[in-house]
């Protein structure tokens, strides 16, 4: 008989636990993953992918909003929220349908129990059976985090945002990072009235503040109210359904929902870690070496669990390489230098590598070459809104150290110049590539 019931158990059906699964079994391994919630994780059920139908469902309001000038007359335009957000729903059950059938096609068994952690090789089923495995994979990723304050119960997540009964004519977002940002814009591009509320004057920490400060210029100028060092005291819930934010200020402010973004904690509470010896680190994150490993031998962490960086691709390479590493006779580390990130604001911005203060801080003596251009399809509008592309580099060796920009499209902009940067080229380079006109990466080859 064999020593274990699995050579693999996965708890958390997410990005990365889903790609470890699959991985891990094409190589041969026995595999098992438990998910008490939905296949997918928070990426697929309730983040980045519903996240950015939502944004393409908002960027409608613009489109339409310059139909006039290219010719195009609309009549009786308007916005249902339940059509958006069924539709994206139901879309988000059909990407759940497809997790959940790649892993069925590599032979994985799904769970559909919470699991926890019984010693080094036992897990516990919330049914009460027990398992083990010779090695055992946590993946449970990371969740919103609240603050204390009196009413916090009144206000709402990212994760009950997809699902709201009705619009929110009038909303507050507290925070000031990407799922603040990116809400708001949904938001108000929607027809919401929307304040966002930041506990200091700094939005988007991490990413180039040039580049952050034209953003938030812009979504100013479309309307989104931003309050700085502003410190909710307490929410309270009126006779007729609103609730009134008092953040110290003279007047509270009125509103029909407040969504908290102030940041995600990992989901390591609970799990039993301590049975086996498992180190945890700031905020609870779970203490992994280069090839995932935690202090317990047997087992290993990956994606949002971790606390590296919570992002999607990161989470599905460590699974991939952890399984590679564990049971392919292929160790694998992940490389964390030039990760391109993005932020699906209105207008969206990205980035990748240092930013202007960082390089200065490390390098020294820097270069910083820009446009800042009005994209041509913003003529159409009545919004003076322009981009802004740099381009870091190093005075010494021409060596491209980082690339920020905002615009339409910044994103899929930024997935080609991540790769020049990753690969270390010169702004020589760029220079000598001709440029495809017209278009708004041209600006790449064109910086001055």
């Amino acid at each position: 008989m064999a020593e274990y019931d699995y050579d693999l158990f996965v708890i958390g059906a997410g990005s990365g636990g889903v790609r470890a699964s699959r991985v891990a079994a094409s190589h041969g391994a026995k595999v098992a993953v438990a998910e008490e919630y939905r296949v997918g994780g928070t990426c697929v059920i309730r983040g980045c992918v519903p996240k950015k139908m939502l944004v393409y469902g908002s960027m409608f309001a613009e489109e339409l909003g310059h139909a006039e000038r290219f010719g195009w007359t609309v009549e009786g335009k308007s916005f249902d929220w339940p059509t958006l957000r069924d539709f994206v729903n139901r879309d988000v059950d059909r990407l759940e349908g497809l997790y959940g059938q790649t892993l069925d096609n590599h032979g994985v068994e799904v769970i559909p129990e919470r699991a926890t952690i019984t010693g080094p090789h036992g897990i516990r089923l919330a049914s009460g059976r027990e398992v083990t495995a010779k090695v055992i994979l946590v993946a449970t990723g990371a969740h919103p985090t609240m603050p204390d304050f009196p009413g916090v119960e009144h206000c709402i997540t990212s994760n009950e945002m997809f699902h709201l009964a009705e619009q929110p004519r009038c909303l507050m977002v507290v925070g000031g990072g990407y799922i603040a940002l990116e809400f708001a814009g949904i938001f108000q591009a929607l027809g919401s009235e929307v304040t966002v509320a930041n506990r200091t004057d700094r939005i988007l920490r991490g990413y180039d503040e040039q580049i952050v400060e034209r953003m938030l210029h812009v979504a100013m100028g479309r309307g989104i109210n931003f309050r700085m060092h502003s410190l909710i005291q307490k929410v309270e819930k009126a006779d007729d359904g609103c609730l009134l934010v008092d953040s110290g200020e003279t007047n509270p402010v009125k509103v029909d929902q407040v969504l908290i973004a102030i940041g995600r904690a990992p989901n390591t509470a609970g799990l039993g870690l301590e049975t086996a010896g498992v180190d945890l680190g700031k905020h609870g994150a779970i203490k992994v070496d280069e090839y995932n490993r935690t202090s317990c031998e047997s087992i290993y962490a990956v994606g949002d669990v971790t606390d590296r960086v919570q992002l999607t691709p990161v989470a599905i390479r460590e699974g991939h390489a952890f399984a590679d590493t564990v049971f392919g006779d292929n160790p694998r580390t992940i490389d964390y230098h030039a990760i391109p990130s993005a932020v699906f604001s209105q207008p969206p911005l990205a980035g990748v590598g240092l930013t202007e203060s960082q390089a200065r801080a490390t390098y020294g003596n820097v270069k910083v070459y820009s446009s800042d251009f009005r994209p041509m399809k913003n003529i159409f509008s009545d919004h003076p809104e322009r981009g802004l592309y740099k381009m870091i580099v190093d005075a010494t060796s021409g060596k491209i150290l980082g690339i920020h920009m905002v615009g339409p499209e910044s994103a899929e902009v930024m997935q080609a110049a991540a790769v020049a940067v990753k690969a270390g080229l010169t702004k020589a380079d760029f220079d000598a590539t001709v440029a495809i006109h017209p278009t708004m990466a041209e600006e790449l080859v064109l910086l001055k």
